[in-house]
């Protein structure tokens, strides 16, 4: 019986939604360069999930191959931009909404964030620039950087 009351550290919060963006959502992703996922929240209701993959009916670069331009695989699109596009097919607003990602968004999806309204952006690795942190932090959007993003033995 003692040991169904022994305590267990719950994840906080941003623990528990970087857990299902990381650990859940990325895991869907098609770049074979990286995977990343992302989760909208509000009030700690999520609101939309998305990861990177290429376009409704395009191939997938686990089918054809990553298409590199300069670094960077153009034949997908962003977690980020994939959860904000949910949310605008299904007629979800993200006003004063969380962004929880994987990885810290790029340049564009920073400046996607900014205009749809979210205040902040939770985030597990750092991106290979920092200029959408530096986006963000212009626009005054909240960022936090989440390092370790599991719970406590």
């Amino acid at each position: 019986m003692e040991g169904l009351h022994a305590e267990r550290q719950r994840p906080s919060w941003d623990e528990y939604f970087m857990m299902m963006a990381r650990d859940v959502i990325a895991q869907r992703a098609t770049c074979l360069r990286r995977q990343v996922g992302a989760v909208i929240v509000r009030n700690k209701r999520i609101l939309t999930t998305g990861y990177n993959g290429s376009p409704p009916g395009m191939p997938h670069c686990t089918e054809v191959g990553c298409w590199i331009v300069d670094g960077h695989c153009i034949r997908t699109i962003h977690a980020e931009q994939n959860a904000i596009v949910q949310a605008a097919l299904h007629g979800v607003s993200t006003e004063g909404a969380t962004i929880y990602v994987s990885a810290a968004p790029c340049v564009n999806c920073a400046k996607l964030i900014i205009a749809a309204g979210m205040v902040r952006v939770v985030y597990a690795e750092k991106y290979t620039d920092s200029l959408g942190e530096q986006m963000l932090q212009m626009a005054g959007i909240e960022l936090s950087y989440l390092e370790s993003s599991s719970p406590a033995p």
